[in-house]
């Protein structure tokens, strides 16, 4: 490190703490990047599991072609290769209650022709129907879904239930209006073109964290894993000290502290501090089975346990949200249920192959009204103290994008400093 070289400090490793540390390298930052895992990704991992001898995702991520901070954090750290998805927008369904089957196209530009093509719409839905995500996208904070949107008919059973519980990990009804209408806004409203699913290739560490890790290592940043913090050290409007559980680090004059670790965490390091305090379950469920040939890599499941299924060529993948009762019940009994799902969409034998369940029981905050207002802004009451995490107020749901978004915002403040 230069004489005088601007220094700051990144708590926490996930992809919030990764998007500030790339972000304040970028503006000519020395960073220390501290985690208290002892692997970077946070909530977006991978590892072998020895269960199945494969490496697998702790969690099924799908990102959409609109993600622009997913973008562009995926081009700074040279991974934009790492996502794959078909080239256009398509999204095929199943009803495991009759096998009826149906794909889900919009067509790639702003002017939604595809509400009257019937073979790209939602089966028994009418184009009129689908002003409904119209009312979404001009929602106030207090509105909840199922105030806008009738919670029943075609549409709602056979596309908005699965998908808004996805994008919120909420009861869809119960689910922030604002939120959901954020997430039309930057995706189907700006046509296909802007919701092509991607998924990460081959697994969420090889496209989202170890690049940004060695991106972050080849330019001088300083990472420590298995790095607890105990306490920040507040002396006035200021972070003087960091206490890890390997020591107190005193901190340089005018050195900034980026805080991106999860919100209960932060609530403990900070008090008084307001985060959402009610979170929800996502379950995976893992299959030891080849895909047939031609399986559609994600497929979404109507009428069934399962919500969406992902055709990885080594296994087959099941992702369930706002899982908290599921998250409860019996491993081996929620393993064959979710089996069940997989093997009606891609027609498989019913015996239960080698599995392995994955459960984040506070996955994300749950996305109601009332804890949206509980999101604190990145900036603190503390000068050179900056909160990132998908918990903060991004303007989106718990997500990919919202992480790495609030994570830009949070160096962006810094840079703003005097």
């Amino acid at each position: 490190m230069t004489q005088g070289a601007k220094t700051a400090q990144v708590i926490g490793a996930g992809l919030a703490g990764l998007s500030a540390a790339i972000a304040l390298t970028e503006a000519g930052y020395a960073v220390t990047l501290s985690e208290a895992a002892r692997q970077a990704g946070g909530r977006c991992r991978s590892y072998r599991d020895p269960q199945l001898g494969l490496t697998i995702d702790n969690g099924n991520h799908l990102v959409l072609s609109g993600n622009h901070a997913v973008r562009d954090y995926l081009a700074t750290i040279g991974a934009s290769d790492r996502l794959a998805g078909p080239a256009e927008a398509r999204f095929p369904f199943m009803d495991v209650r009759d096998g009826q089957r149906w794909e889900l196209r919009p067509n790639a530009g702003p002017l939604p022709w595809w509400l009257f093509a019937r073979h790209r719409r939602v089966p028994g839905t009418r184009p009129l129907d689908y002003w409904a995500l119209a009312r979404l996208m001009g929602a106030t904070a207090d509105q909840r879904i199922g105030q806008l949107v009738r919670p029943a008919g075609a549409l709602w059973e056979r596309l908005l239930d699965n998908f808004l519980v996805s994008a919120l990990n909420t009861p869809a009804a119960q689910g922030s209006a604002m939120l959901a209408g954020a997430i039309v806004r930057e995706t189907l409203a700006k046509g296909g073109h802007a919701c092509r699913p991607l998924i990460a290739e081959p697994t969420l560490a090889a496209a989202f964290v170890d690049p940004a890790i060695a991106w972050l290592e080849a330019r001088g940043a300083t990472i420590r894993l298995g790095r607890r913090l105990r306490a920040l050290e507040q002396a006035g409007d200021r972070i003087v000290a960091l206490d890890f559980a390997d020591g107190r680090v005193a901190m340089a004059p005018g050195e900034p502290v980026i805080l991106a670790v999860p919100a209960w965490v932060a609530a403990d390091l900070l008090p008084g501090l307001t985060v959402p305090d009610r979170h929800h379950a996502i379950v995976n469920a893992h299959f030891l089975a080849t895909p047939p040939a031609g399986a559609a890599p994600i497929t979404g499941v109507i009428g069934g346990t399962a919500e969406w299924v992902f055709a990885f060529p080594d296994r087959l993948s099941v992702t369930v949200s706002a899982a908290d009762a599921l998250a409860e019940q019996d491993r081996e009994a929620v393993a064959q249920l979710l089996w069940k799902d997989v093997a009606a969409v891609h027609n498989l034998p019913p015996e239960l192959p080698k599995w392995q369940l994955v459960t984040e029981k506070r996955a994300t905050f749950s996305a109601t009204p009332d804890q949206e207002k509980r999101r604190p802004e990145a900036r603190t009451a503390c000068d050179n103290l900056f909160l990132a995490g998908d918990w903060t107020k991004t303007g989106l749901p718990a997500t990919i994008e919202g992480a790495i978004r609030s994570g830009r915002t949070a160096a962006a403040l810094v840079n703003r400093e005097p």
